[in-house]
């Protein structure tokens, strides 16, 4: 039994992947064929989270739409794959970010959906959803008046 719980567990290494880029079968099959099906969305959920709530779900979505339209939703997505390997500080691989959006765009979402939820994020909740629930492990800091001098 012991050894079945050990396999289900994810060891999460700071500097490293906890999934490979091309573990979309054998991972995880609801985020293999959200990744694929529904990508703006996928990516929305990514980028609302990497962004801090900062950019919405939707707006992220739309803007990844409106740039592929002109043939560059690849690098508006590879922008934010490398924010996520600054903040958890995993290597470029096995190649360039952009190279990897470009022509593998639904395995890279795929990927990173994984990486936030092997890290104990939810994608599915938004960054408000996930800092309700106390997953994000941030504080909101205090609120100060401007004028007041102490």
């Amino acid at each position: 039994m012991a050894e079945q719980e050990s396999k289900n567990e994810k060891i999460v290494t700071e500097g490293q992947w906890t999934t490979g880029l091309y573990d979309c079968l054998s991972e995880d099959i609801s985020t293999c064929c959200f990744t694929w099906f529904c990508p703006c969305v996928a990516f929305g959920r990514i980028a609302e989270i990497l962004d801090k709530g900062e950019t919405s779900e939707g707006l992220a979505g739309l803007m990844v739409v409106a740039m592929s339209s002109i043939g560059c939703g690849w690098y508006y997505a590879s922008k934010y794959r490398a924010k996520l390997r600054h903040q958890y500080s995993l290597p470029e691989e096995p190649c360039a970010d952009g190279a990897i959006h470009f022509f593998c765009c639904p395995c890279a979402l795929s990927q990173e959906h994984r990486e936030l939820k092997h890290r104990g994020l939810d994608p599915s909740l938004g960054w408000q959803g996930n800092n309700e629930t106390g997953r994000t492990n941030t504080k909101t800091p205090p609120f100060v008046a401007s004028g007041m001098d102490r």
